[in-house]
């Protein structure tokens, strides 16, 4: 044999090899599932009792006799039109059916999916599977659901899963009878509806149709063994989560590392504790997805902090279920906008969340707004910090909806926006510290620093440095925070979620607002008060939407006002946008979450199939999810055009009204000048008058003093470089004219 006929045969060989290898891994990476089949449908016909008492403790068991039980198809209740079979009111009823497995060789997993209101608990063969909204091993017959819990597929909601992998079947399941066995309960004897709809699928791994087709609405379980993302499990024992207070419960956190996918029995490495938790949000709450706040606690239900997913440690966290803004990334682009202005933004971290077994969808876990070394780094205050230099700092106020607050407490403001003609007052409430644990001394310091702020905006002076709003807030903040809700046309923007925060006059004086919070309605989200609209103005929402509740205050129009405030907030979109504000910056961005997201939002989507579906508010409905992405792409592309034209033009007062300028008696030119400016009153002024010339960022770069003259010339300098200014000439105690100025 030549070499060349051995090179031949060994090329066949490891042909072969590869091939048989693939064959191999091709065998093991696709599922052994052929098709699924239902053991049971809600319609078929069960054995039910109405709990008027407690049934015999074997009633679950294969062996309880059904003689004197009803027979009827399910689902069982009454009031929501989804129930074959109308039962009395009442606090439980108990429901059997059996059911035959013909081979559990056959079977490579079942699926218990229960659409109920308000609480059940689910048995195989007498040996519990599942349970939602109810404690007690077992309830009592007479024991209420935790909570109410509505049930979904009357208004086309997917019911939840419970899932029993193959290893386990033979813990629950036997070829040939078995039972299921159900118990629901609801919140109260008086409650207006009961439901209780119930299927068990299993995957059959031969194509022989043996048992009932499943539902038309069915879809078959996705892999969710593994993920990219870290996932969060947090079990309730039977608990359902409510409104409030917090609920006690377990959280284990598996993250593997950037690089290593996440298995869902993977050991728990990222947190593994007690936790309290609570369901979270304002209009969210009516989503089936809902979003948690969660607290840290010790065995005993105290607090504690730690750090999780690598972002600083803290005791409070929220874990927000994007639902109506079905990109999945609103809220996480908005606060990486604000972080990449220099300032604090809450972090996030995506992950995928289980709740009692039940995959929940993709989350990502951000930071609470609150005082925290990490988190808006202000001085703490205590109950006794009531004089001195202790009592101006650090406090956190907050415009917003009432959720979560008391409508008469807190205060409102003196000074009215206008709005229809009419006069609206904005109301403020206390964040931090809390508004049952703030000291009077303390709510009245803060209340009036703030009605200060106010009065001098609303003052003549309002521009003077000295005595007008600048002396009180901190100028950069509130640009950049209008900057984002730009951006994003936020519609609840500058009305709703908006923070302010002060910290001790002895660190600093000025009032800041931010952090930035809630964007899951903007980027074109809302079908409203022109929130799909690439242009127009977001501050313009008391104009756009005179007939809503909650308003914008009045300070943005009088900023807007302040040739000053224009000119640092032309200058500073420029900056950004050559940087951070860049459309590459923004779509790569985009882009790169797109990618981390590409496996979780094919299960979030199958576990919440909307991407067809109007959700409030939406703008816009893709049906799939990279349709969402590029309207979102699309959409933020037209609007930064739209900014850039509109914000180099945003020229709303180029001289400010003064009896100087009315009456003809200054004149100044050339403007644009080429490094010189004249200034020429009608008649000689008095000897006081003075000219400065401030730079973009509010800095005094220059200053001249008439002299007994009518006519003054500046010429240029090191320090009157090329760019916009503000010229301003004062009297004795106040300015008299105010003008922007171009240096070319």
């Amino acid at each position: 044999m030549t070499f060349g006929d051995k090179y031949v045969e060994m090329r066949s060989v490891l042909i072969f090899v590869l091939f048989q290898l693939a064959a191999i891994h091709l065998s093991f990476s696709q599922s052994p599932i052929d098709h699924w089949e239902s053991l049971v449908n809600a319609e078929n016909s069960w054995h039910y009792f109405v709990g008027t008492y407690e049934p015999p403790s074997n009633w679950k068991n294969p062996d309880f006799d059904t003689t004197a039980w009803n027979k009827g198809p399910g689902g069982f209740g009454y009031a929501d039109n989804d129930d074959r079979t109308i039962i009395s009111t009442t606090l439980s009823v108990y429901l059997r059916i059996n059911f035959t497995v013909y081979d559990l060789a056959q079977i490579e997993e079942i699926v218990l999916l229960a659409d109920y209101d308000d609480a059940f608990v689910a048995y195989l063969n007498g040996i519990e599977i599942a349970r939602g909204g109810i404690t007690g091993s077992p309830p009592a017959y007479n024991q209420p659901a935790n909570a109410d819990h509505e049930a979904g597929l009357y208004r086309n909601i997917y019911p939840e899963e419970y899932r029993i992998k193959k290893s386990a079947l033979s813990d629950y399941l036997v070829t040939g009878g078995n039972v299921l066995a159900v118990q629901v309960h609801n919140k109260s004897i008086s409650s207006s509806d009961l439901s209780s709809n119930f299927y068990l699928a299993a995957g059959i791994n031969i194509s022989t149709v043996q048992y009932q087709p499943v539902p038309n609405w069915f879809r078959p379980p996705l892999n969710y063994e593994t993920s990219n993302l870290p996932i969060i499990k947090i079990d309730t024992q039977g608990q359902t989560i409510p409104d409030e207070p917090k609920i006690p419960a377990t959280m284990g956190i598996i993250d593997n590392g950037p690089d290593s996918l996440n298995h869902i029995n993977d050991p728990f490495n990222g947190y593994d504790g007690h936790i309290g938790i609570e369901i979270r949000g304002s209009s969210s709450k009516m989503f089936p997805k809902k979003q948690y706040a969660v607290e840290l606690w010790t065995a005993d239900g105290r607090d504690t902090s730690a750090s999780i997913l690598g972002l600083p440690p803290e005791e409070d966290w929220i874990l927000n279920g994007p639902y109506s803004d079905k990109s999945l990334l609103r809220n996480v682009l908005a606060y990486k906008l604000s972080a990449d202005q220099g300032w604090y933004a809450p972090r996030t971290r995506f992950c995928e969340l289980y709740l009692n077994d039940n995959y929940r969808g993709v989350y990502f876990l951000t930071e609470k707004i609150k005082r925290d070394k990490y988190r808006v780094n202000i001085s703490k205050l205590t109950p006794s910090d009531n004089s001195g230099d202790q009592l101006t700092g650090g406090y956190i106020v907050k415009l917003d909806k009432y959720d979560g607050a008391t409508e008469g407490l807190g205060w409102a403001s003196p000074y009215p926006t206008i709005v229809g003609g009419k006069a609206v007052y904005i109301h403020f409430q206390y964040h931090y510290p809390k508004e049952d644990e703030i000291t009077t001394q303390q709510g009245n310091y803060i209340q009036n620093y703030i009605t200060a702020f106010e009065k001098a905006l609303r003052s003549p002076e309002y521009r003077d440095p000295n005595k007008g709003y600048r002396k009180y807030i901190n100028v950069e903040s509130f640009i950049d925070f209008a900057i984002v809700n730009e951006i994003t046309r936020n519609v609840d923007g500058y009305r709703l979620s908006t923070f302010l925060y002060k910290d001790r006059d002895s660190k600093d004086s000025k009032i800041y607002i931010g952090p930035v919070w809630d964007f899951n309605l903007a980027f074109g989200n809302a079908d409203y008060c022109e929130g799909g609209n690439t242009s127009g103005w977001a501050w313009d929402f008391n104009e756009i939407c005179p007939g809503d509740y909650w308003f914008i205050p009045f300070w943005w129009e009088r900023f807007l006002r302040d040739p000053d405030f224009v000119i640092q907030f032309q200058n500073r979109w420029l900056e950004l946008r050559s940087g951070p504000f860049s459309n590459d910056a923004i779509m790569n961005y985009i882009d790169s979450v797109v990618q981390v997201l590409d496996e979780p939002q094919q299960r979030n989507f199958n576990r919440w199939p909307v991407l067809s579906e109007y959700i409030w508010p939406n703008n816009y409905v893709g049906g799939t999810y990279a349709n969402e992405i590029s309207y979102l792409k699309n959409w933020i592309n037209s609007r930064l055009a739209w900014l850039d034209a509109s914000i180099a033009g945003l020229d709303v007062i180029t001289a400010i009204d003064s009896d100087l300028e009315k009456n003809n008696a200054i004149s100044i030119y050339p403007n644009p000048g080429n490094g010189s400016i004249n200034i020429k009153f009608k008649d000689t002024p008095a000897s006081d008058i003075r000219v400065s010339i401030i730079n973009s960022h509010g800095k005094k770069v220059l200053e001249h003093q008439f002299d007994a003259r009518n006519e003054l010339t500046i010429t240029g300098s090191s320090a009157l470089t090329p760019g916009v200014y503000i010229l301003q000439i004062t009297g004795q105690s106040s300015i008299l004219h105010m003008e922007k100025i171009i240096i070319y």
